[in-house]
């Protein structure tokens, strides 16, 4: 499975079967974790075999079975949300391509002492629930390419593949408060966009934006353009 069908296939699930994670996905998910931290400054940490989590006062939204997570951390700064989201949404889609499913968790787990560490100045952002689900979930309504981008018959074919992708990024309450628009080339170099959130009443709208400009990437391609400052 590609990125692409990824993006396609991936839906938020929040009820897993009993089944072990295999050494060999445990492998995958570590090594891509290790690289993350090393390389965005994060400190996310996998969780295995730990039914805690998501089944005490804190669970709400009809999660079951969960006892593999990930725990969503970094060092407190302006820009740890979308962080969170952008390299959050690399190890979802992994999971995903692995045979996994997922679901993102703002607020409906509890944190266990002694599953996790945190450094000095670091926060948890959020969790991850993984796991084979006992469904592959389901698509939700999105909003059109109009109302979060500029895109249409005079953008290029790539950027409206990449608002596409954008669209079917998980967000919090499927709230899609996010908006990309397509500026053009400057000075001869590779045409700009930018990416931004937009008001939202629930939050993690910086979280969403991480997790939407990954996906944006992969259907417009990375070597297509360069974000705008």
């Amino acid at each position: 499975m590609t990125l692409s069908e990824a993006i396609v296939s991936r839906h938020s699930v929040r009820r897993y079967k009993d089944t072990p994670l295999p050494e060999s996905v445990l492998s995958a998910l570590r090594e891509k974790i290790e690289h993350v931290n090393r390389n965005a400054g994060l400190h996310i940490q996998l969780v295995t075999d730990e039914p805690k989590a998501f089944s005490g006062i804190m669970s709400y939204g009809s999660f079951s079975g969960v006892r593999n997570y990930l725990v969503m951390a970094g060092a407190k700064s302006e820009e740890l949300d979308e962080k969170i989201g952008y390299y959050g949404e690399q190890l979802v889609l992994l999971a995903q391509t692995l045979g996994l499913n997922s679901c993102w968790a703002g607020l409906s787990y509890s944190k266990i002492p002694g599953t996790y560490e945190l450094g000095e100045g670091e926060k948890i952002g959020c969790y991850i629930a993984l796991g084979y689900g006992d469904t592959q979930g389901k698509g939700h309504k999105i909003k059109k390419a109009e109302e979060v981008s500029n895109a249409d018959g005079n953008t290029p074919e790539w950027f409206r593949r990449g608002i596409y992708a954008a669209l079917l990024a998980p967000t919090a309450v499927n709230q899609q408060k996010f908006r990309i628009e397509y500026l053009g080339p400057r000075n001869g170099a590779l045409p700009e966009v930018s990416a931004r959130a937009t008001f939202s009443m629930v939050g993690y709208a910086r979280m969403d934006l991480g997790i939407v400009k990954y996906h944006f990437e992969i259907g417009a391609g990375k070597e297509n353009f360069i974000w705008a400052e």
